[in-house]
């Protein structure tokens, strides 16, 4: 039976380690995603807070766009969501994978 139901926290632990909860997300209007927006989102999905479903639709965002918010801060943190800089992490990253 718990199966069926859905268990959601009611907050999470935030990119900056402060709780988060679906009110402290950026709004559904945003526009301008710097990385402390992107992290809150990826840390609210991981967190169980929303669904990638939910994410995507929320912030009419592709599946492609959102995975690779999750991929980079797997692999680099918080750093890894800049957009300045997404190419040397990406390189970083590979150079790793070969050692």
């Amino acid at each position: 039976m718990i199966e069926n139901q859905k268990i959601r926290p009611a907050q999470v632990i935030g990119p900056l380690g402060e709780p988060l909860t679906i009110d402290d997300l950026p709004s559904p209007k945003t526009k301008r995603w710097v990385v402390r927006r992107k992290a809150e989102v990826v840390a609210a999905v991981n967190g169980g807070l929303l669904t990638i479903d939910e994410v995507l639709e929320r912030y009419n965002l592709t599946l492609e766009e959102f995975a690779g918010w999750q991929r980079a801060v797997d692999r680099s943190g918080m750093q890894g969501l800049r957009v300045t800089r997404i190419q040397h992490y990406r390189d970083l990253y590979e150079r790793q994978l070969k050692y």
